[in-house]
């Protein structure tokens, strides 16, 4: 069980200000959420496995697959500035 206490250190270490109603309030729901958490434990989940989501989720995305563009030379001519078959960008990093 929780007590006062325990939630004006809780607190503390949140950098919380607590009035003493809120500290009785507080306690009061702490108390509560940690009774349910004991209900919890005594749930058999030996033969549950870990999970991320309460849901199956999976990825829809397509895979990347590295391919060469076929008209290099139009995405070069759309480019700033050019130099041989590259972009030239400017410099970003310092030589120091």
């Amino acid at each position: 069980m929780i007590d006062s206490e325990q939630v004006r250190k809780v607190a503390h270490l949140a950098r919380l200000e607590l009035t003493p109603e809120e500290e009785e309030k507080f306690t009061t729901q702490l108390a509560s959420i940690l009774d349910y958490f004991e209900q919890l434990s005594e749930l058999d989940v030996n033969n549950v496995p870990p999970t991320a989501r309460a849901i199956d989720v999976s990825n829809v995305t397509r895979a990347d697959e590295l391919q060469p563009y076929p008209n290099r030379e139009d995405i070069l001519q759309s480019a700033p500035q050019q130099e041989g078959d590259f972009f030239k960008v400017p410099k970003i990093l310092n030589e120091e």
